[in-house]
């Protein structure tokens, strides 16, 4: 039988919030094994088979496909690893992986190739710096050569408020234009996510070499941080394109409940720490609720939260029926979550892998057209969902 949730769907400008009423389910990661993952799964539309490729990763956090058919892996206590064609990891790191603060939930975070990578072998990297006094979220460049990593430069760094190892963000995607977006997390500083002053609680628009494209909304405005997109974002770690529109999606963590599927637009204020609906970690309320005049609603919010990581519309075709529908991996409540899309607008949901107790880091379609997983753990893998044949 497939797995589903209770769901309430309420209106929020023509497209859907939900409230998930999950009452009950622990907020904890399992410990399960990696070679404890089922085999086969059901789900409403289709049957599927998730198979283990890689195993003994540490903490991975991003991934991306290398154009020889091999793939790069980076992991939060600061390593890069290549895995080749035949799914073995190379014991070895790559090197010149730039320096990296380990602390928290911070460390070498998401990984993306430059659109031109076959040309110019640009890769880009976020991570945890240290930028004079302070750790920040960075956006670094290097250029690799098959085996190692040259040319490695600091692209960017954001200019945060707040210190310690929370709320990094980060993501990263080039988008059809050629620019790059960068997610940045507000860094446990709430109120900070509402001052244009600073990059905290930020989604940024760069050009490929970390300068200011000159349409920015905030270009010209004295007090505010050119680089921002939009605002009053938690902790983004989930960014990725519409496959038709081509515009980019996020989502981000909320406190205690009110995670968030959001659709920036130029100058928009998503809110944070004002309109949330969850809560503090206390159980008391916070900001003014859930909506405030200026201030952009979610299109989909989950309570309890769900913690969620990696993001990516399926964009296959051995999955018919999930054509177009979000893929989003969790954290809290270890679990694979289908979001059912018609166009641009969310009808539903369904809860995949959720009795498999993995903390899902990252989501990523492949070239082969399969949905590829990271799962977050000291002894972390890579998997991949495939069609079971009927």
């Amino acid at each position: 039988m497939p797995a589903t949730d209770s769901l309430s769907f309420s209106s929020s400008r023509g497209l859907v919030a939900a409230s998930l009423l999950a009452a009950g389910l622990a907020l904890t990661a399992c410990s399960t094994p990696a070679d404890a993952q089922p085999s086969e799964q059901d789900s409403w539309d289709h049957a599927f088979r998730l198979v283990p490729l890689v195993e003994g990763l540490a903490h991975p956090w991003g991934f991306a496909f290398l154009p020889d058919g091999r793939m790069l892996v980076t992991e939060r206590p600061g390593h890069l690893r290549v895995i080749d064609q035949e799914h073995r990891l190379d014991p070895d790191p790559v090197p010149g992986v730039p320096e990296v603060v380990v602390q928290g939930q911070g460390g070498l975070l998401d990984i993306a190739l430059h659109p031109d990578f076959e040309e110019n072998g640009w890769v880009y990297f976020t991570l945890a710096g240290q930028d004079g006094r302070s750790v920040t979220t960075q956006l670094a460049r290097a250029r690799f050569d098959g085996e190692a990593l040259q040319e490695t430069t600091i692209l960017f760094s954001a200019e945060t408020e707040g210190s310690g190892g929370r709320h990094f963000g980060s993501r990263i995607v080039f988008d059809r234009e050629g620019y790059l977006w960068m997610t940045v997390g507000e860094r446990g500083s709430a109120d900070e996510a509402q001052n244009l002053a600073n990059h905290n609680g930020t989604l940024l628009r760069l050009h490929d070499d970390g300068s200011v494209p000159a349409d920015n909304p905030f270009v010209d405005e004295p007090d505010a941080r050119p680089e921002i997109w939009s605002y009053g974002h938690r902790n983004a770690q989930g960014m990725t394109l519409h496959p038709d529109t081509g515009r980019v999606w996020l989502h981000e963590h909320g406190p205690r409940g009110g995670d968030e599927i959001n659709l920036p637009e130029a100058g928009l204020n998503f809110g944070w720490p004002i309109t949330t609906h969850g809560t503090a970690y206390s159980g008391l309320p916070m900001g003014v609720g859930p909506e405030a005049p200026g201030m952009e609603p979610p299109l989909l919010h989950w309570t309890p939260s769900i913690a969620p990581s990696g993001m990516a519309f399926y964009t296959g075709e051995d999955f018919p029926a999930w054509q177009g529908d979000i893929f989003v991996g969790a954290l809290a409540l270890p679990q694979l979550r289908r979001v059912i899309m018609d166009g641009s607008e969310i009808t539903g949901e369904e809860t995949l892998l959720g009795d498999w107790g993995q903390r899902i880091r990252d989501v990523r379609m492949g070239p082969d057209g399969y949905p590829y997983l990271l799962t977050d753990a000291s002894q972390g893998a890579l998997l991949r969902l495939e069609p079971i044949e009927e």
